[in-house]
């Protein structure tokens, strides 16, 4: 039975749209499902191409509606009989256990609501995790950025926690399987090389691991919400450099190059980078959820539901683009394998539900790296145009917060949500906010520490006199995303935590003026970060970067700066933080981040191609936590150029208040 209301129905016939009311409802089900951002009711289009104002509040209201239905997220921990509902429809299908990872069928860093099942299961909410539940017993397991937050947010006692790479989920099921066990595991989300290590694991227990046609959590979780619908909308050439077509051919030539006549690509950055569009599934990132075949002639086919595509963005697509319903990419890998085609898969991402059933239809599997990631990850000249040019807008509104809170948080009054809530706020102001690019990280004294900490009214903390503010925030523009961290000292911080903050510094100070040889990983740069910090026994649980998309994903691969090997050398182009740390748990959190983008170095007499580090993020760095007896001579250089540069772009467009606030937070030391 439809519940669309009537008076959005009468309003579309008034205005000669014949609906079927039942596919109405399904339709905004499904658009209430996604998050809204910050660009307004966008999502109205997929309704009507030609919304008035009366219209648009009928439909805003009603979505708004829709929103409010319990989906049984947001509840941290998680009710106790969730898990007991698994462990029964596990004993009915004769399940031993099940796993449980944070993730879609995509891999993705965030996912649709429908596909939080870890959160639902849990309590969890952050942005990688995993689950293993047997019959007698339970593990969750997180990375050192989820150490503290874990144990507010999960009942412990029920899920016992384990950190990566410590302890593995691997070395747990060998230890922990029964002996014959069966472990269950979803196909769509465990990827091929996932399936190969758990499969292994269970085989070490004497056990197996076996997938499940239908995920059991889906069974038990009562209103558990449709898949999202945002509209999928064009990315013009003016911000995207290069039209998909010339994308398409040249990324089809990589894919023959490597032996293969198709590529499966599954991750939804990509889609929106080789067809130049964008769109809105998941929370703070422009990209709509789906799966393409790359032909190695460029043609694309597009499985992707045809309701978020509306008709201006398939004329944008073109001919060479054949948008096909989801339900459809089954059948069109049996074909791929009746015509014994070779099909390449990133392992490492793809859904061992694909390569399966590639490989029983009778397809080869050419196992490389997803084409589209290497070409994604370096931008062209208009693209780093359109990101310098976001990061100048960004930077003003920066500013214009970090001016502010020097005046406001004299007091001892502000509240971490509302502070932050002013950032936003500001970046409102510029006109030209699409979007967080994720949610902002608003951590006073102790919360600082917890390093993907997020404000909520339980846990929210006053800035206190004497402590340190931790804000890591960043905005989406159709021009660029921004990423930025800023410590900051409210009142006067104490001679360690200027130490800390000094070395953090000199890190970030040492990782901006790299110079390096072409062929050079963020691998082997990790440790210039991290030297400063080590020489006081001290260190900090996270990389210490990451790539940034051109509006996309604020954590884009395939590089990255980490002590964790990676094989991809840092190439012109590519977008990458700046951002070491230091977190002295139920104390105070430090971290200063800048993105910075790969360019070519002239060094005289160079024997090869070497590359440096182009720092994009404009805004001032704390001088009050500063102990200048810690810094060089040329690291106290950078910083007054850094700072005198921050004043040339940012003064001119800001308020006279906040110019003359910057000229004394960017002053020479």
């Amino acid at each position: 039975m439809s519940s669309a209301p009537d008076d959005v129905l009468q309003l579309l016939r008034r205005r000669g749209r014949a609906t079927d009311p039942s596919a109405l409802d399904a339709l905004m089900r499904g658009v209430a499902a996604a998050p809204e951002g910050l660009a307004g009711p966008e999502w109205v289009e997929l309704i009507t191409p030609d919304p008035d104002a009366e219209l648009t509040k009928a439909l805003t209201a009603w979505r708004a509606e829709l929103a409010t239905a319990d989906d049984g997220l947001d509840r941290a921990p998680a009710p106790a009989e969730r898990l007991a509902l698994l462990r029964a429809e596990l004993a009915r299908r004769g399940i031993d256990g099940f796993v449980v990872p944070r993730a879609d069928e995509h891999q993705g860093e965030y996912v649709p609501r429908r596909s939080q099942r870890l959160g639902w299961l849990t309590g969890f909410s952050g942005s990688a995790g995993l689950a293993i539940v047997l019959a007698d017993r339970a593990a969750i397991f997180i990375d050192g950025r989820y150490t503290l937050a874990v144990r507010g947010q999960v009942d412990v006692a029920a899920f016992v926690p384990h950190q990566i790479p410590e302890e593995s989920p691997e070395a747990w099921i060998a230890q922990n399987l029964p002996k014959g066990g069966r472990l269950g595991f979803d196909p769509w989300l465990q990827t091929v090389d996932g399936y190969d290590r758990f499969a292994r694991a269970c085989e070490r227990a004497g056990g197996t691991f076996v997938a499940v046609e239908t995920n059991p959590i889906d069974t038990v979780w009562r209103g558990r919400p449709p898949a999202p619908l945002a509209p999928v909308l064009p990315h013009p050439n003016e911000f995207a450099g290069e039209t998909s077509d010339a994308k398409r051919a040249r990324i089809g030539k990589i894919v023959a190059s490597k032996g293969a006549d198709v590529a499966l690509i599954t991750a939804p950055d990509s889609i929106a980078w080789l067809l130049n569009v964008r769109g809105g599934d998941v929370p703070r990132t422009p990209f709509a959820l789906g799966f393409a075949l790359l032909h190695g002639d460029g043609h694309v086919d597009l499985y992707m539901d045809r309701r978020k595509v509306p008709d201006r963005t398939l004329a944008w697509l073109g001919n060479a683009v054949t948008l096909a319903p989801p339900e459809e990419l089954g059948s069109a890998l049996d074909t791929l394998g009746k015509m014994e085609k070779r099909v390449l898969i990133e392992s490492s991402t793809a859904p061992h539900w694909a390569a399966t059933r590639l490989q029983q239809a009778g397809a080869a599997l050419v196992r490389e790296a997803d084409p589209v990631a290497l070409p994604k990850a370096c931008k062209n000249t208009v693209e780093l145009a359109g990101i310098r040019a976001a990061h100048h807008r960004d930077g003003g509104a920066v500013s214009r917060f970090l001016g502010w809170l020097a005046r406001e948080s004299r007091g001892g009054k502000l509240r971490e949500i509302e502070v932050s809530d002013r950032l936003q706020a500001l970046r409102q102001q510029t006109g030209k906010l699409r979007d967080l690019s994720f949610d902002t990280i608003s951590g006073a004294g102790p919360n600082g520490a917890i390093v993907h900490y997020r404000a909520s009214e339980a846990t929210e903390r006053t800035l206190q006199p004497g402590s340190l503010y931790l804000v890591d925030s960043g905005g989406q523009y159709r021009d660029g995303t921004t990423d930025i961290t800023r410590t900051v000292a409210i009142g006067t911080p104490s001679p360690e935590m200027r130490d800390r903050f000094t070395r953090v510094l000199k890190g970030h100070i040492a990782l901006a003026t790299a110079r390096f040889p072409a062929g050079t990983t963020g691998s082997q740069l990790d440790a210039l970060a991290r030297y400063s910090l080590w020489q006081a026994g001290l260190d900090y649980d996270h990389g210490t970067g990451h790539g940034v998309g051109a509006y996309l994903s604020v954590h884009e691969g395939p590089h990255r700066i980490s002590k964790m090997a990676n094989n991809v050398a840092l190439l012109p182009g590519m977008i990458v933080s700046n951002e070491p740390g230091y977190y002295k748990t139920d104390a105070y959190g430090i971290r200063i981040e800048n993105l910075v983008a790969v360019r070519e170095a002239t060094i005289e007499g160079a024997d090869r191609r070497y590359y440096e580090f182009e720092t994009l993020t404009l805004a001032p760095i704390d001088l009050a936590c500063v102990d200048l007896d810690l810094m060089t001579g040329p690291e106290r250089d950078w910083l007054n150029a850094y700072h005198r540069r921050v004043r040339d772009a940012v003064g001119p467009d800001v308020d006279e208040t906040t110019r003359a606030w910057l000229a004394e937070a960017t002053r020479a030391i």
